[in-house]
């Protein structure tokens, strides 16, 4: 039987505080979170590894650095209300959280009505779509990880009166989610 707790003690020390995640909330958090819920039973050892563990076909957790480093990023606050695209399912205990949340299944390019302080994707995409960033409260953020190659920008977007600002944060290789791929045309 494997030993999760300290796996996922391990996972904070060696994997996020060591990358300059310094937000404590987030080091307790994942302390806590049981990250191989999310896996195929199967594949619960690699929940804590420095990989991206594959949930469902085309789905893949993103590694815990990675989802830190977004994390302490967009910032997320006690009654924000977030959206977690591509994301496992959280099951019970999710609305234990002080966050509204939203789930983004079946048509990712379209997030739910209404407005998000906190937007955050769970897989690479070619650009950040539109819909997404038009979905952002003042003063939202959405953090979200653009790939067109081989090496990936994790990116910072914000609202703001005069519009959305980006800012490019850290490199990262996640897989791309399907139907998010770079669409290259053809140039002479």
């Amino acid at each position: 039987m494997a030993d999760f707790a300290a796996a996922r003690l391990n996972m904070v020390e060696s994997q996020v505080r060591t990358q300059d995640v310094t937000d404590v909330r987030l080091h307790d958090a994942m302390r806590e979170l049981p990250r191989e819920r999310f896996v195929p039973e199967g594949k619960a050892y690699l929940a804590y590894a420095d990989v991206e563990v594959e949930y469902a076909p085309g789905r893949f957790l993103l590694k815990p650095r990675d989802v830190a480093k977004l994390l302490q990023a967009a910032r997320p606050m006690p009654g924000e209300r977030a959206l977690a695209i591509a994301a496992p399912d959280a099951g019970a205990g999710i609305e234990t959280l002080d966050v509204a949340v939203a789930r983004l299944d079946d048509d990712l390019k379209q997030p739910p009505a209404g407005e998000f302080d906190v937007i955050i994707c769970e897989g690479a995409v070619a650009r950040a779509p539109e819909a997404w960033l038009q979905a952002l409260a003042m003063n939202g953020r959405l953090a979200v990880i653009e790939r067109d190659g081989p090496v990936g920008k994790a990116c910072l977007y914000v609202r703001a009166a005069d519009g959305v600002g980006r800012r490019e944060l850290f490199d990262a290789t996640p897989p791309v989610l399907a139907g998010f791929e770079a669409q290259h045309g053809f140039a002479f």
